[in-house]
């Protein structure tokens, strides 16, 4: 129970942790993007409304300017300020803009909305530069008498070529203000709205992703633990299903070969003990024995040497696996004439098997094969360890059949026995290192995959079926030109 909520608590902080980086990758460049869009659109929008704003004040104050600059500037004072005095009253926009009459020396003379304002001096930038420079220009900011934010623009007014006077418009910015203000406040919101949709989606995301990554994980933490053949629950049709699938499918395998592991180091246990057994014992019983009867000197020196071979042939094989498995299991490459190693093999069979009762029919067929490239001790260690197989599995049957022939341009090697054969379900793993199925014959499991190796080093197929009849077969393939490099 300790271990289970470790393991949760474990879980959980991983998935904060994941969550939190994920998060942190994901949403800042998004809440960046946004400020920049936030910014650029604001700054957009008020540069928008205050230049649109500009633009008109200028382009109506200009006109009004050069009506009053053609017509009434030359008639002298009292003309210029009776009309100055009759534009005020009846300029139309008077309830949204003002209009001044402002001295060349910079102070009101005239207003559209109050004659509060006469003889004050506003002192703001459009007016002086329109005096100074003859010229339109403009203010945007805080009135220096009211405090309030306005838009000003100033043309001058000349008389026989010098500036007497200062024509204003002036309005107030604070409809405008809050104009930009709402689109800046709509757009933040939208930003904010986009932020959230953002963040929600990446946390569906995470729960959909990478917590059943979390979940992967500690499935492989187990197994990496030594929890072989764990299964995590398969949820998912898509990529992560198949990681789930590949995951479990490794943790299956994993389970089996340590299994498999496993019962091979306790077969080779029982394999080993056995002859050393039979060895101490009958060295014992031969030293000991006072008679020295023959006989029994032979029988006993005769088993001897049956278990001395038996562990000969059990220490080879484990060192060709090893070598095998490290990657140092490699073929001394020449002609090879096939048919006489074989053969070889069968006149060393033939008298063991006759000893144990089972007899060895050999077909060399009636011509002479040509020699092929491979390796001739490797060879004949395959075949040796085919008749020692067929000899222990299938010896029950007391017929043991061989028989060597060209077959295109291949050479096939055919061992069969007469004996029980092989479990159906057995065959597709009766080569796989360390598998002895149901079988209770004495060895290690691994001589078939041995052979297995050497005849794919040779570029040919090793294949073991059940023969028509009864029995196994073991078909060896080799083609007469190699066709890999070794």
């Amino acid at each position: 129970m300790a271990e289970e909520e470790k393991n949760t608590r474990w879980r959980v902080l991983q998935l904060r942790g994941l969550r939190q980086r994920w998060i942190l990758n994901t949403v800042t460049p998004v809440l960046v993007l946004l400020v920049l869009i936030v910014v650029l659109f604001s700054t957009g929008v008020s540069a928008y409304y205050y230049a649109s704003m500009q633009t008109g004040l200028e382009k109506q104050v200009q006109a009004q300017a050069g009506a009053f600059n053609d017509y009434f500037m030359d008639n002298g004072y009292t003309s210029y300020y009776q009309k100055a005095v009759q534009s005020a009253a009846d300029f139309e926009d008077k309830g949204r803009i003002e209009m001044q009459f402002l001295s060349s020396s910079g102070r009101i003379q005239i207003s559209s909305t109050s004659n509060l304002l006469s003889g004050t001096a506003p002192g703001t930038s459009d007016i002086t530069e329109a005096i100074a420079q003859g010229k339109t220009s403009a203010f945007r900011g805080r009135d220096p008498e009211t405090g309030e934010s306005i838009l000003a623009v100033s043309h001058p007014l000349s008389s026989n070529g010098k500036v007497v006077g200062v024509m204003r418009l002036v309005t107030s910015l604070k409809a405008v203000n809050r104009q930009v203000m709402f689109a800046v406040l709509a757009i933040c919101f939208i930003a904010v709205i986009s932020l959230c949709l953002v963040i929600i989606s990446n946390l569906l995301f995470i729960n959909n992703v990478v917590e059943p990554v979390a979940v992967v994980t500690e499935a492989a933490k187990r197994i990496s633990a030594g929890g072989y053949g764990y299964q995590i629950e398969k949820k998912y049709t898509d990529e992560l299903g198949e990681l789930v699938d590949n995951i479990n499918d490794m943790s299956l395998k994993i389970g089996q070969n340590e299994k498999m592991k496993s019962e091979f180091i306790s077969s080779v246990s029982h394999e080993l003990r056995t002859p050393l057994t039979a060895i101490n014992g009958w060295g014992e019983t031969i030293l000991e024995d006072p008679t020295g009867d023959p006989e029994q000197l032979r029988r006993g020196i005769r088993i001897i040497l049956n278990e001395s071979r038996r562990l000969s042939t059990m220490v080879e094989e484990l060192l060709e696996f090893s070598k095998m498995e490290d990657g140092r299991f490699t073929l001394r490459m020449e002609q090879v004439d096939l048919q006489a190693e074989f053969e070889d093999a069968i006149f060393t069979y033939r008298e063991l098997f006759r000893q144990e009762g089972i007899e060895l029919e050999y077909d060399g067929g009636e011509e002479e094969l040509p020699p092929i490239d491979g390796d001739p001790e490797r060879l004949k260690q395959v075949f040796c360890n085919v008749l020692d197989n067929a000899s222990k599995h299938g010896g029950s049957g007391k017929r043991i059949t061989a028989s060597i022939c060209e077959e295109g341009d291949e050479q096939v090697v055919r061992v069969r026995d007469y004996g029980p054969g092989i479990p159906q379900g057995e065959l597709p793993f009766v080569k796989q290192k360390f598998y002895k199925g149901s079988s209770k014959a004495r060895g290690s499991g691994i001589g078939l995959a041995v052979c297995d190796e050497i005849v794919n080093l040779h570029g040919g197929t090793f294949t073991i079926g059940n023969a028509e009849g009864g029995g196994a077969v073991v078909t060896i393939r080799l083609p007469e030109k190699n066709r890999t490099n070794v």
